[in-house]
């Protein structure tokens, strides 16, 4: 009887254990290759980089709850390069991290960000990858410059619908020099809406392998702008486009990838690469030349690469 109790006892506490590293996967082990932001972005204005750049989706969501200080921490622990962040703005115009223009998911209120004013948000807490709530509150934007101020990049998504009021907390918090934005806008849009910054903002093009004048478009991004990376999705691999370009961009731009799920890279994700890093991630980098990479799986892909030797 004794015995039952016992085991009873070790099969509900090794359930448990498997629950919470499902819910926070403790992937934060210190880096020892740690940089500072402005070696990162030195590596990321070089058209002929040898080694791949690390993008955390989100920060290290699997160790804490995405978009919060924590999981951007983590990250820059781990060695990571770029952060990518997602931007809303509050009742009161205050800028905020989260993904969704609701409430509901990340959080244990409801309702839509708009309607809320930024002092009313900080009373909540940040659900993590179960939906079980944490200590943690929801962070502005600026406490998230500040964080990252010096050590790392970031990708600001959803922020160019308010990038002046942006840019005015990267002056303030002199963060300018260390953000990345992305788009599918055409290089005279770049131009207009951006142009009074892109001294320090780092401007990637979007570009869907997939349509029909996806050439067209690098083209007159080279010619118009020579951006320093673009970001390239495709579906699947009978799409011949994506070796193509790999010889065409060489020494002019870098190339990204986001293996995040597998209709963004030819089913070469995050997933294939957990059953053979070899055809996920080494597929992207030695046959279709990837310089940066995207990742829901920040740890993993780093220590694929430094065995590889793409890491310092």
């Amino acid at each position: 009887m004794m015995r039952n109790k016992l085991h009873g006892t070790v099969v509900f506490i090794f359930s448990s254990f498997i629950f919470l590293t499902a819910c926070k996967s403790p992937s934060g082990l210190v880096s020892q290759d740690v940089r500072n932001a402005e070696a990162i972005r030195a590596d990321l204005i070089n058209p002929n980089l040898n080694k791949v750049l690390v993008a955390a989706h989100r920060g290290d969501w699997r160790y804490a709850m995405e978009n919060s200080l924590p999981a951007i921490e983590n990250a820059i622990k781990m060695g990571v390069d770029i952060v990518e962040l997602d931007i809303q703005r509050t009742k009161d115009g205050q800028l905020i991290l989260m993904h969704d223009a609701t409430l509901d998911r990340t959080t244990t209120g409801k309702g839509k960000v708009a309607e809320w004013t930024l002092d009313s948000i900080k009373t909540l807490r940040l659900r993590n990858g179960c939906a079980i709530r944490t200590k943690e509150v929801v962070p502005t934007l600026e406490e998230a410059l500040l964080l990252a101020k010096g050590k790392i990049l970031l990708n600001l998504d959803k922020a160019d619908r308010y990038f002046d009021e942006v840019y005015a907390l990267l002056k303030k918090t002199g963060t300018e020099r260390q953000i990345i934005m992305k788009g599918s806008k055409s290089p005279r849009q770049v131009k207009e809406q951006f142009g009074n910054y892109l001294d320090d903002v780092i401007y990637m093009p979007i570009v869907n392998l997939d349509k029909e004048n996806a050439e067209k478009i690098i083209d007159d991004f080279i010619s118009d702008f020579n951006p320093v990376a673009f970001e390239l999705l495709f579906v699947s691999d009978t799409n011949p486009l994506p070796k193509q370009l790999v010889p065409n961009l060489k020494g002019k731009s870098l190339i990204w990838y986001n293996t995040l799920w597998d209709t963004m890279a030819g089913g070469h994700d995050d997933d294939m690469s957990l059953e053979d890093p070899d055809k996920g991630y080494g597929y992207l980098i030695d046959t279709l030349g990837a310089r940066l990479i995207q990742t829901d799986r920040p740890a993993y892909l780093l220590e694929y690469l430094k065995r590889r030797g793409l890491r310092n």
